[in-house]
């Protein structure tokens, strides 16, 4: 239990709606064993006007008699009947009251881990795959709101049912109770035992439920590439390897209950027997009387709930231990970033000193002292080979990693000092990897406004080149984008997201590689005008392309993480080096 401890705050936080829970639980459990003990008055009503009946054969108080038993048996079924009822009206206010709380609990669960994950670091995405987060903060609380809801409301109910039932067994004769209960330690012994399994097994179905998530997440994300190269049958053929080692780790787990289940039915069957033999041995010495006997038979059949229940609660429970420890590890993983104090407006002078960074998951080194200063209003432009460190530059201006050794500073003071969510917000950043919601492409502009602003968005998609193609579309702006973006094309969806960056009218502005899909004139067009949007902004370009950067004020030529050259496009030029190699290449491709 020492995983599900993490949900006592939520006990705590709906204490007013547990407790009358409780309650109702105790009260309808308290009308539903009181039938037995009319049962057992109506049973011995039964013996002895039969008896009186046969007494006074041929004599007219016969008939009398016969009236009186027949008012009585009606009158006996009748307060069956209501508290049948009364128990029924407080098990529908049990339900209202702790399985509304268990869906109140869900809900504010899932909103704790949703907020969580965003908290989290970039490295966190990295090291885990989108399927497991998922079936984390859904699945898996499923099965924990199982424990929140049923499990403990069938437990507290088999509790106080048995306590009841117990209680009122010794009430009448004692030594017949302990006969009919010899059974409960045996049952006891049992599920402590099965309990380990059904934990064990919990946990393997969980884990394997992630990485079926994961498998149709991916495919579902890469249906392009399957259907491209036609590997649909191979994907099927995976699919169904995944799918049937999930249907084998349940069918595990299904066949302990499957033995428990009937085991456990036989157990409380038995009891049945020996309350039938010892208490007909118990009415020949006169210590009880036959009603007692249909009493105690009722009761027994009473605790054959309970004692399924307690197998079903124990079934949940466990499965719910096993997927909380899943939440727990994601819950207690902490980002690696520590949050700073300031969140002052950043004017945009950027300084970059001696920065080191390496991966911590592969050990690969991505940036190795890398120095650079980039004055307010003015632009520098990044260039280099596929892996030489121009992205990871851009993760580290934007605080998705910390870096290992030197510092990077904002206005002369160090990024670790401003509120992460202050610095991102202040950037206008474009991703080499354009990511749209499924949303209008309105929204998808204004995703970094408080609110939708139609002339700035208009503005921004005519700075980056794509109106014209917006409101080419039917619905123009309230086009609605597929997931991923699916509806535009590759160049459109990178201009989606260069509008998207430009709209928030941010004093820096990050453009990571975001023309690489575009043709020579609509990147002309857009370089004209960002040249005029970017004026008095500090601007950094990560391009392949020359023909980005080359009117920068200061141009960086990265390879293996390190600057291997530096300077304007003429001075990089005159050095006859890599820039001057790449530029040849270029102009000779073109």
């Amino acid at each position: 239990m020492k995983d599900l401890a993490y949900l006592n705050k939520f006990f705590y936080k709906y204490r007013w709606k547990i407790v009358p829970g409780v309650i109702f639980v105790i009260i309808s459990n308290y009308f539903g064993i009181l039938p037995a003990q009319v049962i057992r008055e109506a049973f011995d009503l039964v013996k002895e006007n039969i008896d009186l009946y046969r007494l006074y054969d041929g004599f007219e108080r016969q008939t009398l008699i016969y009236q009186i038993f027949g008012n009585s048996l009606l009158f006996f079924g009748i307060v069956v009947l209501v508290l049948a009822l009364l128990r029924g009206i407080f098990l529908f206010m049990m339900r209202q009251t702790l399985i509304l709380t268990s869906r109140h609990i869900e809900y504010d669960l899932k909103n704790e881990i949703y907020q969580h994950y965003q908290e989290l670091d970039f490295a966190f995405y990295r090291r885990n795959n989108t399927g497991d987060l998922m079936n984390r903060a859904t699945e898996d609380v499923n099965q924990v709101r199982n424990y929140l809801g049923p499990a403990i409301m069938y437990a507290i109910n088999t509790v106080v049912l048995s306590i009841m039932i117990i209680y009122a067994m010794y009430n009448v004769n004692a030594k017949l109770a302990t006969y009919s209960l010899l059974p409960i330690p045996i049952i006891s012994i049992l599920i402590l035992f099965v309990n380990k399994v059904i934990n064990r097994r919990s946990e393997r179905i969980q884990r394997q439920l992630s990485h079926l998530s994961s498998f149709v997440q991916e495919t579902f994300s890469g249906i392009r590439v399957i259907k491209s190269y036609t590997r649909e049958k191979d994907k099927m053929d995976s699919f169904k390897i995944e799918s049937d080692r999930y249907r084998n780790i349940n069918l595990n787990l299904v066949k302990v209950q499957a033995i428990f289940f009937p085991l456990i039915i036989f157990l409380v069957g038995f009891s049945t027997i020996i309350t039938v033999y010892i208490g007909g041995l118990e009415v020949n010495d006169g210590n009880i009387t036959a009603g007692n006997i249909a009493e105690f038979i009722i009761y027994v059949n009473q605790l054959t709930f309970p004692a399924m229940s307690l197998a079903w609660v124990t079934s949940l429970v466990q499965r719910a231990a096993a997927s909380q420890k899943r939440i727990n590890e994601f819950l207690n993983t902490r980002s690696e970033i520590k949050e700073g104090e300031s969140d002052v407006k950043i004017e945009g002078d950027i300084r970059v000193d001696n920065i080191s960074f390496t991966y911590p998951d592969t050990g690969i080194k991505a940036i190795d002292q890398v120095s650079f200063h980039v004055p307010v209003g003015k632009t520098l432009a990044i260039i280099g080979k596929t892996g030489s460190g121009k992205s990871t530059l851009a993760n580290l201006l934007l605080r998705m990693y910390d870096v290992d050794a030197g510092e990077i500073l904002y206005d002369q003071k160090n990024i670790k000092a401003f509120k992460t969510h202050a610095v991102r917000e202040q950037i206008g950043f474009v991703p080499q990897q354009v990511f749209l919601f499924s949303d209008t492409i309105a929204r998808n502009i204004a995703f970094g406004l408080d609110q939708v602003d139609m002339p700035r968005i208009e503005q921004a998609a005519k700075d980056a080149a794509v109106y014209e193609n917006i409101v080419g579309f039917e619905e123009g702006f309230e086009t609605h984008l597929g997931e991923r973006g699916i509806t535009l094309s590759g160049g459109q969806k990178q201009r989606v997201s260069i509008a998207r960056a430009l709209v928030k009218d941010p004093n820096i502005l990050i453009f990571d590689d975001c023309l690489s899909a575009v043709d020579t004139k609509t990147e002309e067009e857009i370089l004209h005008n960002l040249g005029r949007i970017m004026q008095g902004k500090t601007s950094i370009i990560i391009a392949h392309r020359i023909s980005t950067i080359k009117n920068a004020d200061q141009i960086l030529v990265l390879d293996a993480g390190r600057i291997i050259e530096r300077g304007t496009h003429q001075e990089l030029l005159a050095l006859n080096g890599e820039y001057s190699s790449l530029y040849d290449k270029q102009l000779l491709e073109s």
